[in-house]
């Protein structure tokens, strides 16, 4: 039996069948959590001494850890990353057009 595949977009939000226009910060909100999580581990620290660290409460350090990401927004990430003192810088480019 022969499987189908198919050639994905790029953006793995809309080959999941999300909005395209909401995409972009899927991914950018999937990409900070995860640099989140990494820091986290690096601290070695347990969901518990990492709530008083980023000032959330645990159930909300442990939405984090497993990757929640409708439960936060880009503003409270980039401030809970700060927090950890990671500095965010957000790069813009034109899109090419298609032909």
């Amino acid at each position: 039996m022969a499987i189908k595949t198919q050639r994905g977009s790029g953006h793995r939000f809309a080959n999941l069948g999300f909005a395209v226009e909401n995409t972009v910060n899927l991914q950018l909100r999937s990409d900070l959590i995860i640099q989140l999580r990494t820091r986290l581990g690096k601290l070695g620290v347990t969901q518990a001494q990492a709530a008083p660290l980023l000032g959330v409460s645990p159930p909300r350090v442990n939405d984090l850890t497993r990757g929640r990401i409708d439960r936060f927004s880009m503003d409270t990430l980039i401030k809970l990353l700060g927090k950890l003192g990671v500095e965010v810088r957000v790069t813009t480019r034109a899109r090419s057009r298609a032909a």
